[in-house]
C-alpha cells in the first residue's frame, strides 16, 4: 500500500498523533533562581529545562524536533 493510500484509512486517533513526536514548544517559566524556559512534547511531557530561550531552540533543533510556536 502506498503512503498516501494508508493516510486515507486512518482513524481520527491517529490522524491526531501524526507528529506528535516529532514537534515541541518552549514555555517561560519562573524557577527558585529566576527564569527558565522549559521545553514541552506536543503532548504536554516536559522534555528539558535551560536557562535560556535561544538555548530551547537550538535544543529542540538538535534533537530533531520541530518548533511549534503557540500563541
Amino acid at each position: 500500500m502506498y503512503p498516501i493510500e494508508r493516510l486515507k484509512n486512518i482513524s481520527m486517533k491517529e490522524f491526531a498523533l501524526l507528529g506528535m513526536n516529532d514537534m515541541a514548544y518552549v514555555k517561560r517559566v519562573v524557577v527558585k533562581d529566576g527564569p527558565g524556559f522549559a521545553i514541552y512534547g506536543a503532548d504536554g511531557t516536559q522534555l528539558a529545562m535551560v536557562p535560556s530561550e535561544e538555548l530551547a531552540y537550538v535544543t529542540i533543533r538538535q534533537n530533531d524536533l520541530e518548533l511549534v510556536r503557540l500563541h
